[in-house]
């Protein structure tokens, strides 16, 4: 692996943009870092160390896990990728709804250039929107779940109407979060990989030392190495099962066009395990958030009846039924993604426009039973394997015995997000090497 390191160095395009997505990368974290005007910096440090102990859970911690911090220090790129993320699967979901996008997708490169302008136009919606919202909770104070509301984080401006300074905030969260678009996409134009997936990665990555050694300083040297270890563990895992595929075999039969033979080939339809990716687990942690949301607008000291409820089994990620709800809503929608990207009949259909068959399954619709019956019990173990990996963060707050670490960053959403982000970059890298004839890092 090395080797191809080396390998990849030498060749100067590869070189090229391998430097180029580490200067962009380092562009990116300098953003993530910088206060946005109006916002007071040291107010917000004293907030963050007020609450390192206090019991932060929410959506709210998984976007500041994946803005890399940059959320609750209410920077510039504050907003992070998130808002092309749900704005992206926001079009993925309307595609199956709306004709015209369908039509669109339908249409190769020029439809799916149209539909990224969509969702370019969506995302800066979604950021105008999101921005507002931080804003105003990091203005009322319920940003940081009103523990600390007596540090001001948006202090009035000297001789500015407020207004004026909330509406500079938002503007200026708005634009980070097209910097960052724009980023992205020069990543995947000029750089290696997935420009938005590599910015996610450098988030999730960039907490893992603060992570590890507030671990380390709570629990001692003897918790940090076991919780080392137990991390070496599941991302074997993670790999083993997000390279795990069935393949279905494929034929093409021989056909006569013009002069030319054509067709006669043999190859195979990929289905993964983990057919669904990452976005099942952000919806259950999206709709999993709305109990919590709801009960911001009551007084959290004088709760009672169903509040109370809510509060001590869908608000605490430690209660058992807090676990379970997120265990099913995972596996819910991990089916329902797929059955929404997948779609077996379709897949049946062009197989049998090209001459293709399964070998043993006659074409069209017994074809289609057949793909749907695959697909349905591979994602069995993968809605499992999904909802397994989610819920480990749950059961490292049970087992160190604390609240601070709802940000972990060994399991869950981080460990699938990184995994899968590194196998997709290294794969490119490596095929890029095997065009020029060198060995590539998996052999």
């Amino acid at each position: 692996m090395l080797s191809a390191f080396v390998s990849a160095f030498r060749t100067p395009d590869l070189r090229k943009k391998l430097l180029f997505t580490v200067a962009i990368i380092a562009v990116y974290r300098l953003g993530a870092t910088l206060p946005s005007p109006g916002v007071s910096y040291g107010n917000v440090q004293k907030c963050l160390d007020a609450t390192k102990s206090a019991d932060q859970t929410g959506f709210v911690t998984l976007l500041n896990l994946f803005s890399g911090g940059a959320l609750l220090h209410l920077s510039v790129f504050a907003l992070g990728i998130m808002p092309y993320i749900t704005a992206s699967i926001i079009l993925q979901l309307l595609t199956v709804v709306i004709p015209r996008l369908e039509q669109l997708r339908k249409e190769g490169q020029a439809g799916q250039a149209k539909i990224t302008q969509y969702t370019r136009y969506l995302t800066l919606a979604l950021g105008i929107l999101q921005a507002s919202a931080f804003v105003a909770l990091a203005r009322s104070g319920q940003l940081f779940n009103g523990l600390c509301d007596q540090y001001q984080i948006i202090p009035d401006g000297k001789g500015l109407p407020t207004w004026l300074t909330l509406a500079t905030l938002v503007i200026t969260m708005t634009a980070g979060t097209g910097v960052v678009m724009w980023l992205g996409e020069l990543i995947t134009d000029r750089g290696v990989g997935n420009g938005m997936s590599v910015l996610i990665f450098t988030s999730i990555t960039a907490r893992l030392p603060g992570e590890g050694w507030q671990i380390k300083q709570s629990k001692g040297w003897g918790w940090f190495l076991l919780v080392l270890a137990l991390v070496i563990v599941i991302i074997t895992l993670v790999v083993f099962i997000e390279q795990a595929q069935r393949r279905i075999p494929v034929q093409y039969a021989k056909r006569m066009i013009g002069r030319r033979m054509y067709g006669g080939t043999s190859t195979y339809i990929p289905l993964k395990v983990n057919q669904a990716g990452v976005i099942p687990v952000i919806f259950a942690s999206s709709l999993l958030y709305l109990p919590q949301l709801i009960l911001q607008f009551f007084d959290r000291n004088n709760l009672h009846g169903w509040q109370l409820w809510v509060q001590n089994n869908l608000a605490k990620p430690q209660a058992v039924t807090y676990i379970t709800v997120y265990f099913l809503l995972i596996i819910f929608f991990t089916y329902f993604y797929v059955s929404i990207t997948f779609n077996p009949t379709e897949v049946a259909d062009n197989m049998k426009k090209y001459g293709g068959f399964v070998p043993g399954i006659r074409p069209g619709k017994p074809t289609a039973e057949y793909l749907d019956f695959i697909l349905s019990r591979i994602t069995l173990p993968g809605a499992l394997y999904l909802g397994l990996i989610s819920i480990l963060p749950n059961f490292f707050f049970i087992w160190l015995d604390t609240q601070q670490y709802q940000n972990f960053p060994f399991g869950g959403t981080a460990v699938l997000i990184m995994v899968g982000v590194g196998l997709e970059t290294v794969k490119q890298i490596e095929s890029q090497l095997m065009q020029r004839n060198y060995e590539g890092f998996l052999r």
